[in-house]
């Protein structure tokens, strides 16, 4: 898998790429800055890109920017997030294409690279990472009117933690519960914010869409 890294910060920067490299990923460039991520995206068109939102060269959220910049001209380009806060608005402008392919992560909340690789596939194929913390803050923000409010108290903890990018076997352990459990309560998710039938994978990341989009 290529992959474009934008930090700014040389250790941290170097120590993405040492990590990747040694799991097997291949680094098609690596930047310090928004115009560099922009034109390495362009030039280089990876699987995915990692990516600071606080780049130069205003320090603000020149490297969202460029992502996003990035994917309106190369539809369904991967992007995973990273930042030292929590900001809904970035996670909002991230996912407001509503295609999938989406991470926020919190560099301090990711404890080891197991964690961050696993991430960075899950956004690879298309799917939907957010930090809890991510998580919480977009919920704080949604409407009660919207279809979200016909989901059971269990079936929005199944959906939070499909927002976090685990798996079924996951959500079941988290929960203490079956894989079967969790598969049923999947599908009445689905049911109830109408997403019509097709490959679960695709309704999983709709729905994971749906619930951090449902802002007011």
């Amino acid at each position: 898998m290529r992959v474009v890294v934008a930090e700014d910060l040389f250790l941290l920067r170097e120590g993405l790429v040492r990590l990747l490299k040694a799991r097997g990923f291949e680094i098609a460039a690596a930047t310090d800055s928004a115009p560099g991520l922009l034109d390495a995206l362009l030039e280089h068109r990876p699987e995915l890109a990692v990516v600071d939102i606080w780049l130069p060269p205003t320090h603000t959220d020149d490297g969202l920017r460029a992502a996003l910049a990035a994917r309106s001209r190369l539809p369904g380009l991967p992007i995973l997030l990273l930042s030292q806060y929590v900001e809904p608005l970035y996670a909002e402008e991230l996912l407001a294409d509503q295609s999938g392919g989406v991470g926020y992560l919190l560099k301090d909340r990711v404890f080891s690279d197991d964690q961050f690789v696993d991430a960075i596939r899950t956004v690879a194929g298309g799917g939907t990472v957010m930090d809890p913390q991510v998580v919480t803050k977009l919920l704080g923000r949604q409407h009660r009117s919207t279809p979200l409010s016909r989901l059971s108290d269990r079936e929005r903890q199944v959906l939070e933690l499909m927002a976090e990018g685990r798996s079924n076997s996951a959500i079941a352990q988290r929960l203490f519960v079956s894989e079967k459990a969790v598969s049923k309560h999947s599908t009445s998710i689905f049911t109830k914010l109408e997403l019509s039938p097709s490959e679960d994978d695709n309704r999983r990341v709709l729905a994971v869409l749906a619930y951090l989009m449902s802002t007011p």
